[in-house]
């Protein structure tokens, strides 16, 4: 006759068994918590800015348009115009960089509109509808995170135009309040690409929509050659060019004046644009 002994585990084993909770005392946990308090604006808007950072960290091609760009931009026009307009490359390049720099940085706000395009396809802003935060945080978010690109882009323009013998007469102070003043706008105007990338379907048709704004408005300026060589119907539109603005602004802050009308008119063209296609664009978000 055999007998058989059930003993009863005892250990490390034991002690961290696992206990069911029960339903009163999860509902009362529920009930009793408090919830976290909902994020400001400013909180939400910079972690979507942030999270614009990611997105150039995980996939670092996409600053090709703030580098390599740039750079083509500053040596392919000095040298193919300087000789022929300015009589020299020394002369031109101090009256083309500040233009070139505003035209490059504005030419790159466009792909604000190319990222949300993708984003609404991959159904990410499905999700963000429905998180508890300021409803325009995300497309702050945006223009925030390329404001960063926008500086990188400056940078990498003034360094190679500074190789190449440009000279700012306004010193550190006036080539950062021309920078300054050139990240105002291109925050601003940026709203027009957000517009667009909730308005098209597809980001194909987001970069051609685009195309068709942004070359007129940057060629047709005095980013390149002084108005008063044109004509006079020509001039009309490029005088009043936002654009032309601009680039009047950031080229005699850095020369060290300080031309208030331009400043007052880039500012007010800036205005307008958040404004306008601010509305616009948030319209869109909620409706969409």
């Amino acid at each position: 006759m055999s007998t058989s002994t059930t003993t009863k585990a005892s250990g490390p084993a034991e002690d961290t068994a696992f206990t069911a909770p029960r339903a009163e005392d999860l509902a009362a946990l529920l009930v009793s918590a408090r919830r976290p308090p909902r994020p400001s604006a400013l909180s939400a808007s910079l972690t979507f800015g942030w999270r614009a950072m990611l997105k150039i960290k995980h996939v670092p091609e996409q600053l090709f348009d703030v580098t390599a760009f740039p750079i083509m931009m500053v040596l392919m026009y000095t040298y193919l115009f300087g000789g022929a307009l300015a009589g020299s490359v020394d002369r031109y390049v101090q009256f083309l960089l500040p233009g070139i720099l505003t035209m490059s940085v504005v030419m790159i706000t466009m792909y604000t509109g190319v990222a949300v395009n993708t984003d609404i396809q991959k159904g990410v802003f499905d999700r963000f509808r429905t998180l508890p935060i300021w409803r325009p945080a995300p497309m702050v978010g945006y223009l925030l995170g390329d404001v960063v690109r926008y500086v990188i882009a400056s940078v990498v323009m003034l360094a190679v135009g500074m190789a190449i013998g440009y000279r700012p007469e306004g010193g550190v102070l006036g080539v950062l309040a021309g920078v300054a003043l050139l990240l105002v706008f291109c925050f601003a105007f940026s709203w027009i690409w957000t517009m667009f990338g909730l308005l098209l379907r597809t980001e194909k048709s987001v970069m051609g929509v685009s195309m068709m704004v942004i070359f007129p408005l940057t060629f047709l300026s005095n980013v390149f050659v002084d108005p008063r060589t044109m004509p006079g119907w020509l001039q009309a539109f490029v005088n009043n060019s936002p654009v032309t603005h601009v680039a009047s602004a950031v080229r005699r802050l850095m020369a060290g004046e300080w031309p208030a009308a331009d400043i007052a008119w880039s500012l007010g063209w800036a205005a307008l644009f958040v404004v306008v296609f601010g509305t616009v664009t948030m319209r869109l978000y909620n409706r969409k």
